[in-house]
């Protein structure tokens, strides 16, 4: 072969390797479970440091929201476990105390969850067309 042709290949290996690492790199960022329950990710050593998303409720006590300062501290409640988070973003209206929320991010060293992205679960949305009817007669 010639020395052009080598210079050719090498060169297509190493622009191919460079894209496929770049192309692995941003698609390992953005492959994130569905949601996990507090008490699930805390208990999961595997987790830690990697970048998931959380359900669980934001708890009465302790809860700072700065909608001004686009920042928010809470604690996120599983069924027998806690986890404080810090919220970094645009504060949804209907952030409040006791309701359901979905927050995506990593666990920091010192134990607080730093999530950038916030989601309120609708309690309408989830409860059974049977449970509906019936609120509706009570009304």
């Amino acid at each position: 072969m010639r020395r052009t042709t080598v210079k050719f290949i090498i060169g297509g290996v190493i622009l191919l390797s460079a894209a496929a690492y770049l192309a692995y790199a941003g698609m390992k960022e953005g492959w994130v479970s569905y949601h996990l329950q507090v008490d699930d990710f805390l208990s999961n050593p595997k987790y830690q440091g990697e970048r998931v998303r959380l359900c669980g409720q934001v708890a009465l006590e302790g809860l700072v929201s700065n909608p001004g300062r686009l920042r928010a501290e809470f604690t996120l409640l599983g069924k027998t476990q806690r986890l404080p988070v810090v919220y970094s973003g645009v504060i949804p209206d209907l952030f409040k105390g006791g309701r359901e929320v979905v927050v995506e991010g990593r666990r920091d060293t010192s134990g607080v969850f730093q999530a950038n992205l916030m989601m309120m679960k609708c309690a309408s949305k989830y409860q059974s067309a049977e449970h509906t009817q019936k609120a509706g007669k009570t009304s």
